[in-house]
């Protein structure tokens, strides 16, 4: 992807638990924004502490749009995310404020820096048979087989696609006998939007440290308590619940583990999570984004994205990734 030299929005990215919530507000507040989600379980309702949704305080300080829309039972997509972040983002510039598209799943963020390609069509029969099949295995055995025959494609998912997006494209691999990444390089048919990128990076033990930590905090707000209530409302297999920390939480209450081995296992997962992550987006992300020190106090990261967006950054250090 290629860095457009006039940008009209900002993206604020980075892996799991790096604080791109935090400065997406601040930053907001710093140039009169409002944010857009880019995180696929923000879109989800009633899943509010184990997707670290912006809180109420935050969403009274900004004006927010991505979140809360759509119950767990429902699906969406990356060309759906996008499709719906273009109408915001006319909403946020016709009230004169800037788009600032903040979250770290990296095909929505792609799917607006760089849209997504068509995809092949399929005998329906063919294609249900298919799913049905891939529907009973497990995402690590459906992740296995997608680093086997397309390694890109499971790269780009960066461990957050859950069970649903890893058996989309093993189903598109599969029945057009080319791999499902290949068919996403195909010319874009919608607009690519001109952002300012900015990625969030620290130490992947500071960031592993951080994440054990968050979750601990989750339990300790009732991370549990909402996962039975969205299980008694919406059903233990609802694709919202198809997520890291849901899903281990969900196995324990159904009786398959205890809560110290969900727990564990809900950890490792996003450690892992956030190890792929890294690798994506020091990859995927276009030349010329800036990359932060999310070490660094809150306040300097706030002046060196404000001065970075401004065009007077002297600290930012840039990298080029294409």
């Amino acid at each position: 992807m290629t860095q457009p030299a006039a940008a009209r929005a900002l993206v604020i990215t980075g892996p799991t638990g790096s604080g791109k919530s935090d400065l997406a507000v601040a930053v907001a507040e710093a140039i009169g924004g409002a944010i857009i989600s880019a995180d696929s379980r923000q879109i989800y309702r009633d899943m509010e502490i184990g997707t670290a949704s912006p809180s109420p305080r935050q969403r009274a300080r900004v004006p927010h749009f991505g979140l809360d829309l759509l119950a767990p039972t429902e699906s969406y997509s990356a060309g759906r995310f996008a499709r719906d972040a273009w109408s915001w983002i006319e909403e946020i510039e016709e009230s004169g404020a800037v788009p600032i598209i903040a979250g770290g799943t990296g095909f929505f963020i792609r799917a607006l820096l760089d849209p997504l390609g068509p995809e092949p069509r399929v005998d329906r029969e063919r294609r249900a048979e298919l799913r049905h099949y891939l529907a009973g295995l497990a995402p690590d055995e459906l992740e296995r087989w997608l680093v086997r025959l397309d390694p890109e494609r499971a790269s780009q998912l960066a461990g957050e696609g859950g069970g649903q997006r890893l058996g989309r494209s093993l189903e598109v691999t599969l029945l057009s006998g080319r791999p499902h990444s290949s068919w996403l390089e195909r010319p874009p048919p919608t607009a690519r939007l001109e952002a300012r990128v900015f990625c969030l990076e620290l130490p992947r033990e500071a960031l592993y440290r951080r994440l054990d930590a968050r979750f601990d905090r989750m339990l300790a707000e009732g991370l549990l308590d909402e996962v039975r209530r969205l299980v008694e409302r919406y059903g233990p297999e609802a694709p919202g619940l198809d997520s890291v920390g849901y899903a281990e939480l969900v196995r324990h209450l159904r009786g398959a583990c205890s809560l110290e081995e969900a727990i564990e296992e809900a950890k490792r997962k996003t450690r892992r999570l956030a190890k792929r992550q890294l690798t994506w987006f020091r990859h995927q992300l276009p030349e010329g984004t800036v990359r932060l020190d999310a070490t660094h106090p809150a306040e300097e990261l706030v002046a060196q994205v404000v001065g970075a967006w401004r065009g007077s950054a002297p600290d930012a250090r840039s990298a080029d990734h294409g």
